[in-house]
């Protein structure tokens, strides 16, 4: 043991020797890859303020106020010590846990988007000369606070600017009718600070509109380094092997070797020098011997428990054992998952307070809005004294979710139905089991089945001559037998003193209900009077009077209808259930009790929307039998009605799903008291105003019995409701008594009040109500209490007061009251308190003096107008949805916490907090059994909010590469409980980590050593093996596009061992993505070929896209400001108009879409188009000739000349990557123009082209007379995604077709980097491709010695393709307006998104997907001698050859630049005349040239 013990000693310490001379000798070789931002560096200061200003605006000025001329510190102060000087100031106004986020986001430069966003909408005004700030007020121009005046003076004459959702708007009076000053400017300047004295002034007096954006007028020198991105170095598929590993294998196994040098180490003097040592040299030169070539393939068996060994290192503890424990409890742990949470083998998975947050969709920046926004939930707990498993526990509570589509109960005795489905004869063939609804059916056959599955309910006024197309239509459903019961809700006249002779829809109402009784109900309707009525027309009563007479001789027309009828049963009964339902305006239908919208109500629309609502509900009861709620048992109607969405009574301030709520969660402190000081409670902020007001309330509550009922009385009352109003009016003493009598009626609510009197100033005079009703809860406890303050809110007393009647004659109509206590607190009460409730009222509440609203947990419902009434109805509604959703899960969780003596307060902030947090997918408890081996815990600092957060992963995977770096950055941000459980694979076949991979992420802004800020994080890659081919792939949020813009190295094709140094990339975040889908409101379908233009007020036109068929997806470049969306001028704009969008930042029915761009998020817009009147029957995809699009520089006035010209342009497309393959490009660029006469305009995927190919392009084009262009498109999120770089840019060369080429461009031709043309590519151009979108080349069968590599002459390729050929995709001609017109790329993205989640389908992805798809898009094959490739044709074909493709032979696998020289006599001519040119262009430029003889790698 002992001998084991030095031998092991004395290898570690050869080993660190080792490490120290390699350290010393060897060359530092790596890899450095940055990103930089298009714009130049932004404040911090601003960021901040942006930052703030995500808590609200209030918060915002408070900052802007501290910090106004916070830059003169910049002078004497170091960088590092301002920047901590602004931290120091936020910090006034933010928490701990949020000053360390701020630091987070001002390391991601989270807010620099938003900060340049302003700077670009400043440069659109555009700023005056000369100006460090500037005021634009209406239009106009001024630099300084003197010129402010004369702008003032005739604003009003000029339009209003355009104002966005973000501005930054001063907390003034804000009047509609005041002028709106924009003052751009730089927080903290002394310009600044001087406007920013004078327009607040200004706008806190009312007397304009002040708003602030950023403005930099000397923009910081230096460029501005991002974070939060991957990089992925790939190791590259190669097919040479990169060491020769037959001489290691020889060598190791001697002792008198010849290698005496190996990794630094003189192994023969080490042996002389230690003799005693010889046979530990020995095992260690083995060692290093073998670990030489460190890329050498591992062997199965070695491979298979990869993934546990990985797990046991990370996990390992100092036990013998402890490894195969690892092991053993390691491989029990995936089974665990997958019962609690489906979770496989290998799978990752990352979990913050329970919310999975996906990798795949989430980056930093939404990760930190996510930790942002937990926050204030953890906090706000945290505040309210909930704290360890009751703070988890109530953060997963199962919240129900704000219902889109409410219900009303259509149990109802007032609604009469003229059918029934289950019950009436005419159905009686039909099948009644509700196991038909999944029986299989052809789409779009709407189920007959004798349940009342469908109900239609009509409100309808008679008389309105709307009802006369809706009863028609009605009767249609009916007689077409459609499975529909249907029901009819007459509102007419209820005045007793009105009869039939008199109004219509009385006598109507009455003939109904007479035939009703005479025959039967259906009768009436198919006997409706409506038949005599024409369409536009309206009933009247001699209408009624004359149809009784024809049908109807032997009846009495004024028995009928007259005064003393026998038919007004239940006439009152339908306008009863109109008012107290809460509906809009006549006439109106629910459909399975869901209202139907008033577009949706025309007749015309009518008869789709209820066909298609059956449609989709039909669903809905698919689910519910499959999953066993609906039976044979069940009654279909009560099944409906029990529905979460079904309520009482349709309110839609009630139930709309935009609400907002009072933040309730800051602790009040000594700060009560400033409840009767209005001064010192005019300087609170608006969370500890509400607190002092929450703090105050006294409550109206109801317990013990009444009318000899009991009610079960808890101590905590569920809902608590503020009514704020001016009780000195009649709206706001009914609103205040209407809660009363609801809360009489319930027995979970309590009710507080808060006056806001109408008078500027409140005052004894308006406030005699309100003092009484607070004199009585401060005074009474007796039941009595309740019915005193209803009795002072009635009319009849309130006029009694007012005719002087004093109030303790009042007190003495009320049994049990405490008259002394009572008029003593009346006469002496001061109304300060008052003040500060109005204050409250005015700046929380933000309402206007004398507006009422009411307050329910915390959800602020209002303001109501005068006449408006929110009734008892009302209430009791407003108390369910309150309930359902939060309120009483919440309630439950505190009565089991065994809260005491506040627990309704509890509730009601809680309930506020919870309720205002934005839903999304529901919160999971990640827990797990006997993880003791297979975890790694992290415990979290004591006594201080904290994160709960679980990751699971194995850690050789792609997942663990990312989750790595961002937990290291999460725990030095915030301060977390983590939980990471390894999840491994066992059996591993293959090598589970092909890359290496960098997270560029920091928690903090970094400083240099001189005190400046860095210019930001980079991405290195230190101590890599030198043998291994590398690409280098940058992994950016999904809405980035990033190009690399300098480095003089392939980045496709690093080899270290040919580099000296570092290879520096330097990448440029080039454009943000917009994104949007469209569809046309006619057709519910996208309107294919639809193209829009973005730009900027100053440039309207910058970029153009089109619309795809596939989810009507599109995709624009843009950057941070503000941009305006078009159709593009012709035929789109020709044709349609935009109807309506959502995502923008203008009114959805606003027909300009501005959209502003502030952050680095993806932005993702709806827009809604509708063809003109007089273009219905127009197509954008017709033959005619389309208008050119941006990318096109093809000149087209119109003229026929210049037409000619246009058709006459070669356009070519291609793509390449690496030095090697643009280097073939120049070739085959130039084979092109050899031979043709015709313009060339050469289109390039600018994704992946080097730097040096792009500034060298220029030179190229003057010296050849020939056009190009760069594209670029972002690979669509919803399109499934490829992870290796050769597979991206095949996916580019076929799926993209239809929008990556403006609709000018007629016909496209590919040619592969690789080819050389040896013929006119016009004649391809113009080859009549016979009907199909496209034309390929079929591959060679002349080479008879490859018949065995002819894979698509067996197997599934021989079977699918029958008598057709296999084509190759290196050269193709490309029809695009056939393309377009039957939706071919549509149809190619569809069959590669069902294929492409097999990893094995599609192996050679460009050519198998055209080759799959040839059934359903046909391929024109070109005749052979378009494409000659000497693998596959033999050597008597090539002297017809039109193009020679220097195709790979899987035979001899020869490189390509030898093949090159070798088949293609002229390559080596093109070759040297491309690099004569570019010797000659270097001379005369500073371009880097880059242009590689040798050593250049082939891709596969």
């Amino acid at each position: 043991m002992t001998n084991i013990t030095r031998t092991m000693r004395n290898v570690l310490l050869l080993s660190l020797l080792l490490l120290k001379v390699q350290y010393v000798q060897s060359t530092s070789k790596g890899v450095s890859a940055s990103l930089k931002a298009k714009w130049s560096m932004t404040p911090f200061l601003l960021e901040t303020s942006e930052f703030i200003a995500e808590d609200g605006n209030e918060k915002f000025w408070h900052f802007v106020d501290t910090v106004k001329e916070l830059t003169i510190y910049k002078n004497g102060e170091s960088v590092r010590s301002y920047y901590n000087l602004v931290i120091k100031k936020a910090g006034q106004f933010l928490t701990e846990l949020q000053v360390n986020l701020l630091k987070f986001a001002l390391s991601l430069r989270s807010y620099s988007p938003a900060v340049y966003a302003s700077q670009k909408i400043a440069s659109d005004e555009p700023p005056p000369e000369a100006c460090l700030a500037f005021v634009s007020v209406h239009g106009q121009h001024g630099c300084s606070t003197k010129d402010l005046k004369k702008l003032l003076k005739a604003a009003a004459a000029r339009p209003n600017p355009y104002l966005y959702k973000n501005d930054h708007k001063y907390p003034g009076l804000n009047g509609t009718d005041v002028p709106v000053v924009i003052l751009y400017a730089e927080i903290g300047t002394k310009k600044f600070g001087s406007f920013h004295k004078v327009l607040a002034e200004k706008a806190a007096a009312g007397k304009l509109i002040y708003v602030l954006r950023h403005f930099v007028a000397v923009s910081k020198e230096g460029f501005m380094l991002l974070s939060g991105y991957g990089v992925e170095l790939a190791i590259k598929s190669t097919e040479y092997k990169a060491v020769d590993d037959t001489q290691v294998k020889g060598t190791i196994n001697t002792e008198e070797d010849d290698i005496d040098e190996v990794q630094g180490f003189l192994f023969g003097k080490l042996k002389k020098s230690h003799p005693n040592l010889q046979k530990q040299f020995g095992e260690l030169q083995k060692y290093l011997l073998e670990s030489t070539n460190d890329m050498a393939p591992l062997k199965v068996w070695e491979l298979q428990d990869l993934s546990f060994q990985a797990a046991a290192s990370i996990m390992s503890v100092p036990r013998f054992d402890a490894l195969k424990l690892m092991r053993d409890l390691s491989q029990n742990f995936p089974s665990k998952a997958s019962e609690t949470m489906g979770i496989h083998p290998g799978d990752g998975g990352l979990f913050i307070n329970g919310l999975h947050i996906d990798l795949d969709v989430h980056n930093p920046f939404s990760i930190l809005d996510t930790i942002r926004g937990e926050a204030k939930i953890l906090e706000g707990l945290h505040n309210l004294g909930i704290k360890g498993d009751h703070l988890g526990k109530l953060l997963r509570l199962p919240m129900n979710p704000v219902e889109e589509n409410y219900a009303l109960d259509i149990r109802h005795p007032a609604i009469t139905w003229i059918n029934d489905i289950e019950t009436d004869s005419m159905y009686r063939s039909w099948p009644s089991g509700v196991q038909e609804l999944l029986r299989a059916t052809f789409p779009g056959v709407i189920r007959q089945i004798r349940r009342n599955l469908f109900n239609l309910v009509l409100f309808l006024d008679p008389v309105q001559e709307e009802s006369v197309e809706l009863v028609k239509l009605a009767e249609l459903f009916y007689k077409h037998k459609i499975p529909l019961r249907i029901g009819f809700v007459f509102v007419v006249n209820t005045d007793d003193k009105v009869d039939g002779n008199t109004d219509a829809g009385v006598a109507f109402f009455r003939l109904l209900n007479y035939i009703a009784d005479e025959y039967d109900l259906s009768h009436a309707l198919m006997s409706m009077l409506y038949h005599k009525v024409e369409i536009g027309e309206t009933l009247s009563v001699n209408t009624v009077s004359a149809f009784i007479k024809k049908n109807f001789p032997k009846a009495s027309a004024s028995r009928i209808l007259g005064e003393d009828s026998e038919y007004d049963d239940k006439r009152k009964a339908g306008a009863l259930f109109y008012k107290k339902s809460g509906l809009g305006s006549l006439p109106l239908a629910l459909f399975n009790g869901v209202p139907l919208s008033a577009d949706e109500m025309d007749p015309d629309e009518l008869e789709t929307v209820i066909l298609q609502r059956i449609m989709d509900t039909t669903n809905f009861f698919q689910r519910a039998v499959y999953m066993g709620q609906l039976t044979e048992g069940t009654d279909v109607v009560e099944h409906l009605m029990d529905q979460p969405n079904v309520v009482p009574r349709i309110n839609p301030l009630v139930l709309s799903t935009d609400r907002t709520y009072l933040d309730l969660t800051a602790s009040p402190g000594n700060t009560t008291q400033f409840w009767e000081d209005t001064t010192m409670f005019s300087y609170l902020d608006y969370k500890d105003k509400t607190a002092v007001i929450a703090k105050r309330m006294k409550y109206f509550t109801k317990n013990g019995k009444r009318q000899g009922i009991i009610y079960f009385i808890d101590g905590i009352n569920g809902v608590t409701v503020w009514i704020i109003g001016d009780f000195e009016k009649a709206s706001g003493r009914r609103l205040l008594l209407n809660a009363l009598k609801h809360m009489r009626a319930s027995s979970g609510v309590r009710v507080g009040v808060i006056d806001n009197p109408s008078g500027r100033v409140a005052s004894e005079d308006n406030t005699v109500i309100y003092r009484a009703v607070w004199s009585t809860l401060l005074t009474q406890k007796s039941r009595a209490t309740l019915e005193f303050v209803q009795k002072i809110l009635k009319e009849e007393t309130v006029h009694l007061l007012q005719q002087g009647t004093k109030m303790k004659d009042l007190l003495a109509q009320v049994k049990g009251m405490d008259s002394d206590a009572f008029e003593k607190r009346f006469n002496t009460m001061e109304v300060d308190f008052i003040r500060s409730q109005q204050l409250f009222c005015r700046e929380v509440l933000k309402l206007n003096a004398g507006q009422g609203v009411v307050v329910s947990n915390g959800r602020i419902l209002g303001p109501f107008e005068d006449e408006e009434e929110f009734s008892v109805e009302d209430f009791h509604l407003l108390e369910k949805i309150t309930l359902r959703s939060t309120a009483e899960k919440i309630k439950a969780r505190i009565k089991q916490m065994g809260r005491k003596g506040k627990a309704s307060d509890l509730v009601m902030k809680v309930d506020a907090l919870l309720a205002a947090a934005p839903k999304g997918e529901g919160r999971r408890d990640v827990r797990f059994v006997k993880d003791k081996h297979s975890v790694l815990n992290f415990a979290p600092r004591e006594k201080e909010v904290f994160y709960d957060v679980v990751a699971i992963v194995d850690p050789l995977t792609r997942d663990a590469q990312k989750m790595s770096s961002l937990l290291i950055v999460l725990t030095q941000v915030v301060n977390v409980k983590l939980q990471v459980f390894m999840n491994c694979r066992a059996k591993l076949s293959e090598m589970p980590l092909k890359s290496f991979y960098r997270f560029v992420l920091e928690s903090d802004v970094s400083f240099l050593a001189n005190e400046t800020v860095s210019a930001g994080p980079v991405a290195r890659f230190l101590e890599l093996p030198e043998s291994p081919l590398l690409t280098l792939n940058m992994i950016t949020p999904e809405s980035w596009m990033v190009e690399a813009v300098r480095s003089p190295y392939d980045l496709d094709n690093i080899h270290l061992q040919e580099v000296k140094g570092v290879v520096m990339a330097e990448y440029e975040l080039e454009h943000l993505l917009l994104e949007g889908h469209c569809f046309d409101l006619s057709t519910g379908q996208p309107p294919r070929g639809l193209q829009f233009t973005l730009g900027m007020s100053q440039d309207p036109l910058m970029q153009d896209t089109i619309v795809m068929a596939n989810l009507g997806y599109f995709q624009l470049k843009a950057n941070p400001g503000a941009w305006i969306l078009n159709l593009r001028k012709g035929r789109s704009e020709d044709i349609y108009h935009i109807q309506s969008h959502d995502g923008t930042d203008s009114p959805a029915d606003s027909g300009d879409v501005k959209v502003l761009l502030n952050s680095f998020h993806s932005k993702i817009i709806k827009v809604r188009v509708q063809k003109k009147a007089d273009k219905m029957n127009e197509d954008l995809l017709t033959e005619a000739t389309e208008n050119k699009g941006l990318w096109d520089s093809i000149a087209s006035s119109g003229d026929k000349d210049e037409d000619k010209k246009r058709e006459d342009v070669l356009n070519i497309f291609s793509v390449a990557s690496g030095h090697l393959y643009e280097r073939f490009l120049r070739i085959m660029m130039l084979s092109v123009l050899q031979h043709t006469k015709t313009p060339v305009k050469f289109w390039f995927l600018k994704n992946y082209l080097s730097p040096s190919f792009k500034e060298s392009i220029p030179y190229m084009a003057e010296t050849y007379g020939f056009q190009y262009e760069l594209v670029h498109y972002k690979w669509p999120r919803w399109l499934h995604q490829q992870t290796e770089k050769q597979r991206i840019i095949w996916g580019y060369k076929i799926l993209f077709l239809d929008v990556l080429f403006p609709l000018a461009v007629d016909k496209i031709i590919f040619v592969d980097a690789d080819q050389i043309v040896r013929a006119d590519l016009k004649e391809l151009r113009d080859l009549d491709l016979e009907g199909a979108p496209y034309g390929y080349t079929p591959f060679c069968d002349s080479r008879k010695e490859m018949e065995g590599y002819r894979f698509w002459k067996t197997g599934y390729w021989a079977s699918h393709l029958g008598n057709r050929r296999y084509h190759i995709s290196a050269l193709y001609v490309v029809d695009l307006k056939k393309f377009r017109k039957i939706a071919a790329g549509d149809r190619l993205r569809g069959q590669y998104q069902a294929l492409s989640q097999d990893p094995n389908s599609l192996s050679n992805l460009d050519q198998d997907l055209p080759n799959n798809m040839i059934h359903q898009v046909a391929i024109k094959s070109l005749p052979q001698e378009w494409l000659w490739c000497e693998t596959w044709c033999d050597n008597a074909s090539k002297t017809t050859a039109k193009t020679i493709d220097l195709c790979n032979n899987p035979k001899t696998k020869e490189p390509k630049l030898s093949a090159a020289v070798r088949i293609v006599p002229e390559w080596v001519d093109y070759d040297n005349e491309i690099k004569q040119l570019l010797t000659n262009v270097q001379n005369k430029s500073c371009f880097t040239l880059v242009y590689l003889t040798g050593n250049q790698r082939d891709e596969l």
